[in-house]
């Protein structure tokens, strides 16, 4: 539960917390990411183009596949069930989506976009500055599946979803991933 995490575990749960509005939606956060290592690789208009095209594509279609496998599951919100089973008080750190549990769209999508850099750069080391106006400071990654893992832990730190709404949802954005590389 959120009342035990240590400093990191709360560090990734706010770093990737992407709340509308406020900051970069997930799939924002994504394209961020990918701005920032084309910037880093100077990546030709060709390969930036590229990129951005085959990015966009699987985070869109990750959301829509993921939001389908929301609603065919329709599962509760880990607030809802710790507040029923285990304490009324409890609250998670991040604020609870008003959509079913099941997938874990953080997973979904930073997964599909991590298969597709992953698929068109190799394994990149990178550092992501997407919150830096924000005062947050930057974190590094050996990879972009790395970065992708940690995205979608974060939402088990934040309380807002299970494990296997994590698990199944990095399964599911690999898969949506490489069919968008095989455009």
């Amino acid at each position: 539960m959120t009342t035990h995490l240590t400093d990191e575990q709360h560090a990734i749960a706010r770093f990737w917390s992407d709340d509308p509005g406020a900051t970069p939606t997930p799939p924002g956060h994504s394209i961020s990411i990918l701005t920032q290592v084309i910037r880093m690789l100077d990546a030709s208009l060709g390969q930036a183009a590229d990129a951005y095209a085959r990015v966009g594509v699987a985070v869109a279609d990750a959301i829509i596949a993921c939001w389908r496998t929301k609603y065919q599951f329709n599962l509760i919100r880990p607030v809802t069930y710790v507040r029923r089973v285990i304490d009324p008080a409890w609250t998670p750190l991040l604020i609870t989506p008003p959509f079913p549990e099941y997938t874990s769209g953080h997973s979904v999508q930073s997964g599909a976009a991590a298969r597709v850099l992953t698929d068109l750069f190799g394994p990149v080391s990178f550092t992501d500055h997407t919150h830096d106006a924000r005062g947050q400071p930057a974190r590094s990654f050996s990879s972009f599946t790395d970065a992708a893992r940690e995205a979608a832990i974060s939402r088990l730190y934040g309380g807002i979803h299970f494990h296997a709404a994590i698990e199944r949802g990095l399964e599911q954005g690999d898969c949506i991933g490489a069919r968008a590389t095989a455009l």
